[in-house]
């Protein structure tokens, strides 16, 4: 199968974020086969979540750090394990892969698992690029494969209930939300001037992957988990948290791409994401809002203006969102219950489900996903804009969705997409 640009636009917009029902190829009594890349750190998490079904058999992980096995290995003895997880996917025969690497090498595995018909669970954000996750969104469209990315408090109990709030009318029309994050997964500071030797258990090479040729620098700072600072492997804390906390929001609105969006925070210098975003949305309103609604998103330091937090009782929590509304206030600390204030509504309650758990089951068959690539990917797309949006300070980005440009700076353009490295061109996108 082949994806191309103009393929993917028509893809994803023949029925723009119509979830798409996935089509399963295992009957309910089978076990799934299942492959990880990755194996420690958010893999690991992911690893132990999806083998607490007993429908699912872990055959063989990848991972580039070779420390990272021997959990593993101990809890299953047949267990075969990979640095490469393209050589992962030639030699075993599996039905269903996770892919929880850094985010720069999300999209190849991810692509290349749908194009071999297999099922997929790709932590979030989907993508590290908004082309990557559009053409990995028509990709899961064409392939109809089951799909689900890692937000799994999508499933839980109190995003479930924010959602069915709003959409209920509780709170009347949405005309403003404000969400914040006190994580700061940024860095203002160089590029340490220096070149250190890789250990010998990691594949410095398989690392890097698709990004940019590079030396190695030692003390933690790209591996294991510091390559979320880095604009060439992570999406900082916005792109981390704002899958999550971004979620309930663009899920309860209806909404769909913004009219235009402007950061007025903290800006990335020239190797890392900047630290204190602070990037506001206009969009064009849904029947859950009014004619347009503002959604604000906040991290590091920053927080909502006191007018919007002064009819919060207490200190806000630190992370959530705030839901303003033509009858009243929604107030939903993340992963806590939501409170509604200004109005004699109640809060929806909903009931939770296992985010993982259901991704098996619909593999083989039973039910379906909660957060497919049909949703995920425009999800993602929304939030890597503001991410983008933050290397041009206090510049309303016009952004067109059709075809995937910004109107009216063309400079941010070059960073819709990138350019692979050598023996690792977009054909892995394909």
């Amino acid at each position: 199968m082949k994806i191309t640009r103009r393929s993917a636009i028509k893809s994803a917009f023949a029925v723009p974020f119509v979830w798409r029902t996935t089509t399963a190829y295992a009957a309910p009594s089978e076990t799934v086969r299942h492959v990880s890349v990755g194996a420690g750190g958010m893999a690991g998490s992911d690893i132990g979540s999806l083998t607490g079904s007993k429908n699912l058999k872990l055959v063989a992980v990848a991972d580039v750090d070779s420390t990272k096995f021997k959990p593993w290995k101990d809890k299953f003895p047949d267990l075969k394990v990979y640095a490469d997880w393209r050589e992962m996917f030639d030699k075993e025969q599996f039905d269903s892969a996770n892919i929880s690497t850094p985010d720069h090498m999300h999209a190849c595995p991810t692509m290349r698992a749908m194009t071999m018909g297999k099922a997929v669970y790709t932590q979030k954000p989907l993508c590290q690029t908004i082309y990557e996750t559009r053409m990995v969104t028509a990709a899961a469209a064409e392939a109809k494969v089951v799909t689900q990315m890692g937000i799994q408090i999508h499933s839980h109990a109190v995003h479930k209930s924010v959602v069915a709030t709003i959409r209920a009318g509780a709170i009347g029309k949405v005309k403003e939300v404000h969400s914040w994050s006190n994580k700061t997964w940024g860095d203002d500071t160089p590029k340490p001037m220096k070149e250190d030797k890789p250990p010998e258990n990691l594949n410095w090479d398989l690392w890097l992957g698709v990004a940019e040729d590079r030396p190695f620098i030692g003390g933690g700072y790209y591996h294991p988990g510091n390559w979320r600072k880095r604009l060439s492997f992570g999406t900082g804390t916005f792109g981390d948290m704002g899958c999550h906390i971004l979620d309930p929001v663009f899920n309860s609105l209806g909404v769909t791409f913004p009219k235009a969006v402007t950061s007025v925070g903290g800006k990335p210098n020239e190797t890392n994401w900047g630290l204190n975003a602070q990037v506001e949305y206009v969009f064009p309103g849904s029947e859950f809002t009014t004619e347009e609604v503002k959604v604000t998103w906040y991290d590091g330091i920053n927080r909502p203006p006191e007018e919007i937090r002064k009819g919060i009782a207490g200190k806000i929590s630190d992370q959530g969102s705030i839901y303003l509304g033509t009858k009243g206030v929604l107030y939903s600390p993340y992963i806590a219950a939501p409170v509604i204030i200004g109005t004699d509504g109640k809060p929806a309650m909903e009931t939770g489900d296992n985010h993982y758990l259901q991704y098996v089951d619909a593999v083989r068959g039973v039910g379906k996903t909660s957060a497919p690539f049909s949703y995920a990917g425009p999800l993602t797309e929304m939030v890597l804009l503001g991410c983008l949006s933050t290397r041009f300070p206090k510049t309303a980005m016009q952004w067109d969705s059709a075809k995937m440009e910004f109107k009216n700076e063309p400079m941010a353009n070059a960073f819709v997409r990138r350019t692979y490295r050598k023996g690792w061109e977009e054909k892995s996108l394909s």
